[in-house]
């Protein structure tokens, strides 16, 4: 990026909103400005998993000043992503459709594994450069994040239902400090996080890191105690403890350092780490400076094809775990791409997709879909559509929005079968056009094989909402049951908004 732009990037916590704003300088990012408010909507779910009103109204008047704020910022120049309270929330559009508008630009909402690498990118940025194998573990308010990693590559990465705004709720609900609630708090956390025993154990990290809330907040309270600054041991746990249990409630504790929004999750938050800490042996955690802000940031400092790669390694993995045909997707792909340059070559002046960055992520997200088409066809031969659409739904994958992965996964759904029945907007037009290519190129391949797109050309109709797939005399002839297959996606397409013709014009 050029000397001197802005960059800024919008955390969606479980418990605080924030906003923080930059400058490239001599290529490193250089803060001017931070702003955080506490939200707390990861407390403002109902037992239905629903925001409550009041939780979408904090979460609104926040955006709104944040929108202010980045009046001016052009799209390239901010990323905003929420996490693991959205990720739940089933009302979530309710919420994100305001939101985005408030904001002034997209809200991502992301999966654990990708709020994961981004956590570990904004760590490892901030620490020197050296082999050295890291855990990261990131404490939130109703997730938290574990990662191994070495120098800016992680290795593994999980995400888990348990935070210090959740616990603290559920462990601490009268805001009341007990032996017995730190002990079942602990043991829940325990019980969530002992899955992770045999990924994270003692011999595959030498240095733990923590990042964000809860560790910051531990860390400056010890700090301000006079133990020593940057980093959080076992003693260091067990004195907060005690301090807490000495106080009987947090409305009572007093502890230099402790902030103020801090003082009521505090003992949700102490005692998923104090549960960190034993499971994974952990002994000392230094404090790392970095987090997911700023892996949004680096993400922002890097080219749109650095985060194509990692997206396609991300599509590369899932074929592969489930067994796709990859040269029969690559084939598949190659063929709904050509079919989309033509029908936008019809529509537009555009001769070159990659000259169009837009036009250039459609056409890149369509081979995605096509790699991806048959993901499911382990699973059931006649239906693997469905179950290809619900692994993707599912699934994690790094570097995918979960708005993106849901398209992808409506790709792959109707890229076979009814059309009627599929569950998307036949008003969005690139969607009906990738859809439509995909379709159009599984019938063509459906031999298996390269087929012959010599006088094969799909083009916007000139009547409202139709397209027509043109072919040279001969070819229906030539090729009858591609020809057969191609009559009856005719008659899918009858059943939706849309049309489509075949023949020579």
């Amino acid at each position: 990026m050029q000397e001197g732009t802005r960059l800024a990037a919008v955390d969606l916590g479980s418990n605080s909103f924030r906003l923080e704003i930059g400058r490239i300088e001599h290529g490193q990012f250089f803060r001017t400005e931070y702003l955080k408010e506490t939200v707390r909507q990861g407390s403002g779910l109902d037992l239905e998993r629903n925001l409550t009103q009041d939780a979408m109204q904090r979460g609104w008047d926040c955006l709104a000043r944040f929108g202010e704020r980045l009046a001016g910022f052009n799209r390239a120049e901010v990323r905003a992503v929420a996490t693991q309270t959205l990720r739940e929330a089933r009302n979530r559009d309710e919420f994100l459709t305001p939101a985005k508008e408030l904001l002034g630009f997209p809200i991502d909402v992301i999966s654990g594994r990708e709020e994961a690498r981004l956590i570990y990118q904004g760590v490892a940025q901030a620490l020197p450069h050296g082999n050295e194998r890291r855990l990261v573990i990131d404490i939130g308010g109703r997730s938290t994040e574990l990662i191994l990693g070495q120098g800016f590559e992680p290795s593994q990465m999980e995400s888990y239902r348990v935070g210090s705004v959740a616990w603290s709720s559920r462990y601490f609900p009268d805001n009341q400090f007990t032996s017995r609630a730190f002990e079942m708090a602990e043991i829940a956390a325990k019980a969530v996080l002992d899955e992770a025993l045999s990924i994270y154990r003692r011999d595959a990290w030498d240095v733990a890191y923590g990042s964000a809330g809860t560790v910051n907040a531990v860390a400056d309270v010890l700090a301000a105690a006079g133990w020593p600054t940057s980093h959080v041991s076992r003693a260091g746990l067990d004195w907060l403890q005690d301090k807490l249990l000495s106080a009987q409630s947090a409305d009572r504790v007093r502890l230099a350092g402790m902030r103020e929004d801090r003082r009521a999750i505090i003992g949700g938050g102490l005692s998923v780490l104090r549960a960190v800490f034993d499971l994974l042996q952990i002994d000392q955690m230094e404090q790392a400076i970095g987090g997911l802000r700023h892996g949004l940031l680096f993400d922002l400092m890097g080219s749109a094809q650095d985060e194509s790669d990692v997206r396609a390694r991300s599509v590369q993995r899932l074929a592969a775990k489930f067994g796709s045909n990859t040269a029969h997707g690559l084939r598949v792909g190659q063929v709904a791409k050509t079919l989309l340059a033509q029908l936008q070559s019809s529509t537009s002046n555009a001769q070159n997709p990659a000259a169009n960055p837009a036009e250039e992520r459609l056409h890149r997200k369509l081979e995605w879909a096509a790699q991806l088409h048959d993901i499911g066809s382990h699973i059931s031969h006649s239906d693997y559509h469905k179950h290809g659409a619900y692994i993707l739904d599912n699934a994690d994958a790094m570097g995918f929005t979960l708005p993106e992965q849901h398209r992808l996964s409506l790709l792959v759904l109707g890229h076979r079968g009814k059309l009627r029945k599929l569950d998307v907007d036949f008003a969005d037009e690139l969607f009906v056009q990738q859809l439509l290519c995909l379709r159009l190129a599984v019938i063509l391949c459906h031999a298996r094989r390269d087929p012959d797109l010599g006088g094969l050309s799909l083009t916007r109709a000139r009547k409202a909402n139709a397209f027509h797939l043109d072919w040279r005399a001969g070819w229906a002839q030539a090729f009858p049951q591609s020809a057969h297959l191609l009559r009856e996606e005719v008659l899918a397409w009858q059943k939706t908004p849309w049309s489509l013709t075949l023949g020579e014009s």
